[in-house]
């Protein structure tokens, strides 16, 4: 279980060093009067910073070596 755990966890951090966010595209109401509806698509982005992914991958490495001397 720790090995399996310990992979997933390296796996996840070169993915969170590779992409450091992403993007994506909400639609908003802008006006609402009665029948009359005016909305916007308004683009929203989540960062991480990239020291985040390395912490994950240590996490990871560590996690699947403690798991292995049993």
């Amino acid at each position: 279980m720790g090995r399996s755990i310990g992979i997933i966890l390296i796996v996840l951090g070169i993915v969170l060093l590779v992409w450091t966010g992403f993007t994506y595209t909400k639609k908003e109401k802008v006006i609402d009067a009665g029948p009359i509806q005016v909305s916007a698509d308004k683009e929203k982005s989540v960062n991480w910073p990239p020291y985040a992914g390395g912490i994950v991958l240590i996490a990871g490495v560590i996690v699947f070596l403690g798991s292995r001397k049993k």
